[in-house]
């Protein structure tokens, strides 16, 4: 079971980060985030070892993290923009970091950005 929370109302330009709590040890955590109207996409992904991979529109911004003895991963959003308004989910596979397929999803926790 993943648990996500973090999100909230932000400006422009401000950061938040957020958290993903598993109640077991996971492999591979992601993010993925959907904003209202779009189809969900990947964000970023984290190994168990600390690989990472991000996808281009975030690389630079968003930074993924984990803490195995929490069993808790991280995404700490800076320089965060309109466009990055969505609901924010984690997942976990047994996969690599560049995997497209995760076995688990928790609930999403929405990130607001207002201009």
């Amino acid at each position: 079971q993943l648990q996500a929370s973090g999100g909230g109302l932000v400006q422009a330009g401000d950061s938040l980060r957020l958290s993903c709590t598993a109640s077991g040890r996971t492999s591979t955590m992601g993010w993925f985030r959907q904003a209202p109207g779009k189809e969900r996409e990947f964000v970023a992904a984290i190994s168990r070892v600390g690989k990472t991979h991000y996808d281009d529109l975030v690389k630079g911004r968003f930074t993924i993290s984990r803490d195995n003895a929490k069993n808790t991963m991280y995404l700490q959003l800076n320089s965060l923009k309109p466009e990055d308004t969505a609901v924010y989910f984690c997942a976990s596979t047994n996969d690599g970091v560049y995997s497209t397929h995760y076995e688990y999803w928790g609930q999403g926790t929405l990130v607001t950005v207002s201009s």
